[in-house]
This record gives structure tokens, sequence and C-alpha cells, in this order.
């Protein structure tokens, strides 16, 4: 934290389990129920078929390859991320799920080593084996000292933002980061995972709710403090594609509107557009971060192996965005190396130009990063500029 400047490091969906699992230290059962495969290792061996060899066993810092360094580089203020898996040993396979993602709690430390400060848990995959597997994993990620969102015990855990301090160490007093953690239908969360006053599960929202939105707002302003900062974390939408739907544009706005600072949407397995809303931060996708999914076809065209790594400075008096970078990955042999110039500028046209209905550029930043800006609406033709 410089000054009134906080910078935040966001991700999208980090996925350590099923193939990733397996390279680990410590894998867990592959057995797997899916259409097409029945044991985790074998996604681990197309990655292999794709690109080349991988360890076994691979350290726990592996997945995370490049990124790690860059996250030290950045030294941010906070770090956040979701983790798109459950922490279990259970076997007790979702019967609604034809994909279930689960990674053994003796590789809990793939997840340390990024060093969260946040770990946001409203998905759909977190119930993967079941209320037996989520408390598994919540007291997982406790033992580790790694703070949740997004799920708990009961509504009232569920519901309770992460509270991350800001000051200096030693300073008497700063700002905090609070993160809420929501999830919609829409990412194909079961409605019966929400969290209810004796249940276990997921804090669910709907996005065609802006009811929804404005008792998250209510909830925060409750909370929030002079110098707080407030992000909403929401897993939203569909797998691919780059159309958003105005229901989550519409609760995105409302969510501004209440007093949040940024959304970090994620869920799609590649980017989605930005927005810079009021001077704030939206992201409708963050796109994956971490995952198993490499040597799988079907979806070339979104270049679903490029990843992001989100650098984002607010003005901790304001909630504005002073600077919006984006750092670009490839993934290859389940590890993130940096991705090539020519992958970078093929991220920043495809993102300018899904980015420009909603206001916002995205720009070549030397050395092999992004930047987003606010983009000039023309009046010409009765045009009307956007609110940014």
């Amino acid at each position: 934290m410089s000054g009134n400047a906080v910078t935040l490091a966001l991700t999208g969906d980090v996925m350590l389990g099923r193939g990733v699992d397996q390279i680990l230290p410590y894998p867990g059962d592959p057995v797997l129920r899916e259409p097409f495969m029945q044991d985790a290792g074998d996604y681990a061996a197309l990655a292999e078929a794709a690109n080349g060899p991988v360890p076994r066993p691979a350290d726990f810092a592996w997945p995370w390859g490049e990124a790690l360094r860059t996250l030290d580089e950045l030294a941010p203020d906070a770090r956040v991320c979701n983790l798109e898996t459950s922490v279990t040993r259970n076997g007790d396979f979702a019967p609604c799920k034809d994909v279930h993602y689960r990674m053994s709690p003796a590789n809990a430390p793939a997840l340390g080593v990024a060093r969260p400060d946040v770990t946001v848990l409203a998905n759909n995959h977190v119930l993967d084996f079941g209320v037996r597997g989520l408390v598994e994993t919540l007291d997982t990620l406790a033992e580790a000292g790694l703070r949740t969102a997004g799920a708990g015990r009961d509504a009232t855990e569920a519901r309770t933002p992460a509270v991350v301090p800001l000051g200096r160490p030693g300073a008497e007093s700063g700002g905090r980061l609070l993160v809420v953690s929501l999830g919609s239908p829409s990412s194909g969360i079961p409605r019966h995972w929400a969290a209810t006053g004796r249940r276990p599960g997921v804090r669910l929202v709907r996005e065609s709710s802006l009811a929804d939105a404005e008792e998250v707002g209510r909830r925060v302003a409750e909370l929030k403090r002079p110098g707080d900062l407030a992000v909403a974390s929401v897993h939203w939408g569909s797998n691919w594609g780059y159309d958003v739907p105005p229901e989550q544009v519409r609760f995105a706005h409302a969510l501004i509107d209440g007093g949040l600072d940024l959304v970090h949407g994620h869920s799609s397995h590649h980017p989605r557009p930005v927005e810079l809303y009021r001077g704030r931060l939206v992201l409708y996708g963050c796109g994956d971060f971490i995952d198993d999914y490499e040597g799988i076809g079907g979806y070339g065209a979104y270049r679903d192996d490029l990843r992001l790594l989100y650098a984002v400075t607010l003005d901790a008096d304001t909630g504005l965005a002073s600077d919006v970078r984006l750092i670009p990955f490839q993934a290859r042999r389940i590890r993130l190396v940096p991705a090539s110039p020519a992958d970078t500028e093929w991220l920043r046209a495809t993102l300018d130009r899904v980015s420009a209905p909603f206001g916002a550029r995205v720009e070549s930043d030397p050395p092999g990063a992004l930047t987003v800006r606010a983009r000039t609406i023309s009046r010409r033709n009765g045009a009307q500029p956007r609110q940014t």
C-alpha cells in the first residue's frame, strides 16, 4: 500500500484438482465418473501428449510456474483467487453433476504457495463431493491459514465477507479489503447448493435480481469504514463466448452503485470483456488461470491456453481504478509460462474489440503486458458517451 493507492492481484479460476492433483506430491483417488474419462491421471496424460512431459511428482509451485515470480515482483497489497475445486478425500460424487473436481487435502500447499489473501468459494465445483466434501474443504483451508468467502457451514458464514488488513506492518491504522463471494445458477451451481440456516453451502444470488445486488450493497455498507475497499467476486455465466447478458451488466452496475469498488467476475474458460463503470472496474470474466485442460479440443478459437493475471490499483479514498494491467501467461505442461508477443497481441486485439461496447480499450503496455483505459465515445451520428 503506497499512500492512498492499493494494488490487488486477481485471478480467475484456480483448479488444482483432477489431473493437476495427480501430478502433485500427494495425489488423491483418481477415479472419475465422467462420460469420456474415468481416471484423473488421463488429463495429465493429455497435457503431456500436447506439450511434453510433466514431472511426477511435481513440486507444489509447479502449476503456478512463472506467475509466482510475477506476483512477488508486483508485491500487491492483496491477492484474490477463485478456487474451483473441492479439497477432500470424500468419495461421495454429487449426483447432479457430470464433471467433479477434487484435490487431496495433503496437496493444499499447492494453493498456499501463491499466498492468497482471499480464496473465494462460491462456485459450481466446491460441493462436487457433497456437504462432507465442503466441510473438509473449509477445514483444510482454515488449517492452512487461508481466508475464505462465499461458502460456509450455514448461510451466515457463507455471507460473511473476508476482511484483509491493508495497513503497513506496524502501522496503528489502515484500510481494509472486504471481499464478498457470490455464485449464480448461470455458472452451473445447483440451486440446492445454497447455504441455509441449517445447511452448509454457497452464497447463491440471482443475477436477474437487483434486490440481491442491493442486499449485498447494504451488508457491505454496514461494514465499510473510511479507507476500506470492497470487492464482489462473482461466479457467473457460461464457459464460452464473449457476449455478456444484459442482466449481468445490470447486476454489476447495481453492485457498484451500491458501494462495491470492483466486480471480479469468473467462470468462463477464457477472458471476457472489461468495463470501467463510473471509473470502477468490472471484469465480466477473468478466464481460467490453472487447470488440466491442455490437449482437450473443441474451442480452440477462444485460446483458452492463454491466461491473465489482473493487477489493479485502486484509490483507497474513492475506489476509482487508477491503473489496470493484464499480464498474459500460457499453460504448457500444466504450468504457467509467459505468453509470447504474438499471443499477447492476440489477447490485446480480442479484448479491445469485445470491451469496446463497455467503454474500455485495451492497449499494449511493454514489456509483455496490457493496460485498460477508458475509451472516448464519438458523439457523431447522435451517439451518446458511455458513463465511465
